[in-house]
């Protein structure tokens, strides 16, 4: 056999492979394979040499069997400026490969189909790939190890240019190292579930994390703090992680805050919504019968604090929606909706004065990661749980007071219960009509959640509810409310006060409805 230039090439996604090896080809490179990949190669047309043929000892035991050999080992960690290695490739006939070419079997896709068998499970852990993979990493000061098809074009570029040195084929091995880790992660993962079985703990003995980096953020939640933004390997749609910028300046870490809370909030409604974030809560949150409507009624529930602020929209912005946000005095950070009329991104884009600043944000709206893990970092530690996020329901839900809701006090109870959960505790919501008319928030007591919420809601709180995260341990925060002209409340109930409550509520002619369901937001 020559001693040109070789490549072993042995994939399982083929995305973009026969330009890449066509290319290796054409640059001199010999090319080594196997089982499917020597097909596929074949088929376009490419010479391939056969692993086998180079070994001298044939695939076995239905392909399990076929690049675990000391030929291909040793031509993947042989060092040729090494005497004893150089004596070594000589004794054993060996070929040293330059590029090694390899991805592995789809483990995570396989264990994430809903009917995967535990054999089929197994038949993807991939042995002999990982084996290369690691062998040609080790030894990147002579190989080259090419793991993803996002490489193939530097690659190729480099070695034409010959620029593909020691600094690049060590950066090729570390992303190299980095997917065998999640690959065994994954199945380490994937194993100790089925050990446990239905023993095992909610969220498994043992938590890693491996999330890749989006981007980097100019700093964190003030000046003099680093920040990142990570994401999942593969983010599910409706995520934060899947949203497409179209317009505006770089996103900031509290910019990515808002616009997460923003669209979790209207994709409570199935009416068109309309929310208005100012420091992770909602100052301003309506429903009507257009986007429009919806925006102008979320838009003034506090308008002041509703400056500079980051809109969410659970529509496709229409020209109406655009033309209201532009009005003469508002200014908007940003905006994340499911899409943007062509029309109205024209509007968005060039007749404000913050034109050219503002973030417009494009995200599928999906149900897909409702219900997932959340995290939070404590010191030395993570704390995890489900997120509080699942549609609400509300069968469990019961009057507890003499007067009923009426049916327009009804759909502003559930609006109200809606916007609730996404406030932070202590949460008091004000509303009616649809629309939010003041919120208290993250405070001490619940009694002065109530009077900022009364205070900012002012005269319009007359005949609107009022919905809290938690129970009114005391009269007090009800008395606060029938004072600013409340006519209904709901909440979770289950303080040992609960008759003393129900009892100013009747006093008050205010119709309550017990949840049975917290929503603390700390």
């Amino acid at each position: 056999m020559s001693a040109a230039r070789r490549a072993l090439v042995s994939v399982s996604d083929k995305t973009g492979l026969e330009t890449f090896v066509r290319g290796l080809t054409e640059l001199g490179f010999e090319i080594l394979s196997t089982g499917g990949t020597r097909k596929f190669l074949e088929q376009a047309g490419i010479p391939v040499i056969d692993v086998t043929t180079y070994t001298g000892f044939p695939e076995i035991m239905d392909g399990r069997v076929k690049t675990l050999h000391p030929k291909v080992h040793g031509a993947i960690l042989g060092r040729p400026t090494l005497p004893s290695d150089a004596e070594a490739i000589a004794a054993h006939g060996i070929i040293p490969f330059q590029i090694v070419v390899v991805n592995l079997y789809p483990f995570q896709q396989t264990v994430a189909k809903p009917d995967v068998t535990f054999d089929e499970a197994v038949e993807n852990i991939d042995i002999g790939g990982p084996s290369m993979v690691r062998s040609a990493a080790k030894n990147h000061a002579h190989v080259a190890i090419v793991t993803r098809p996002s490489q193939y074009a530097e690659v190729l570029d480099r070695l034409k240019a010959g620029t593909l040195d020691e600094h690049h084929r060590r950066s090729l091995a570390a992303a190299a190292f980095e997917m065998t880790a999640v690959y065994d992660r994954a199945i380490s993962n994937y194993m100790a579930k089925i050990v446990a079985g239905e023993a095992a703990p909610a969220f498994g003995a043992r938590l890693d994390l491996l999330f890749r980096l989006q981007q980097e953020l100019r700093y964190g939640e003030n000046p003099h703090q680093k920040a990142a933004f990570y994401v999942e390997d593969s983010p599910a749609p409706g995520t934060l992680a899947t949203a497409k910028q179209l317009n505006g300046k770089e996103l900031s870490y509290n910019n990515l805050l808002d616009l997460d809370s923003a669209k979790a909030i209207v994709a409570e409604y199935a009416l068109p919504a309309a929310c208005v974030i100012k420091h992770n809560n909602p100052c301003g949150c309506a429903v009507a019968e257009s986007l429009a409507d919806a925006f102008h009624k979320a838009y003034e529930g506090d308008p002041v604090s509703a400056f500079g602020s980051i809109i969410g929209l659970n529509r496709v912005v229409d020209v109406a929606t655009a033309e209201r946000m532009c009005e003469p005095g508002r200014f908007i950070e940003a905006i994340i909706a499911p899409g943007y009329d062509e029309e109205a991104y024209r509007i968005l884009t060039t007749k404000p004065k913050w034109k050219s600043n503002v973030r417009l944000m494009q995200v599928e709206f999906s149900t897909a990661d409702r219900g997932a893990p959340d995290f939070r970092r404590v010191s030395g530690g993570l704390l995890v749980q489900d997120r509080d996020d699942l549609p609400q329901v509300d069968a469990g839900w019961r009057v507890v007071t003499s007067r009923s809701p009426s049916v327009q006090e009804m759909a502003d109870l559930r609006f109200a219960w809606a916007v609730c959960r996404h406030v932070k505790s202590n949460a008091i919501v004000f509303a009616k009509d649809g629309m939010l008319l003041g919120a208290g928030a993250g405070q001490m007591s619940r009694l002065d959640s109530s009077m900022i919420a009364a205070y900012k809601a002012g005269e319009r709180s007359k005949g609107g509810v009022v919905a809290s995260d938690a129970f009114f341990p005391f009269r007090d925060g009800i008395d606060a409310a029938a004072k600013a002209g409340i006519v209904a409340a709901i909440q979770p109930g289950g303080s040992k006060n609960d008759d003393e409550v129900i009892a100013a509520c009747n006093e008050h002619g205010i119709a309550m409805i017990f949840t049975g369901q917290r929503h603390f937001r700390h």
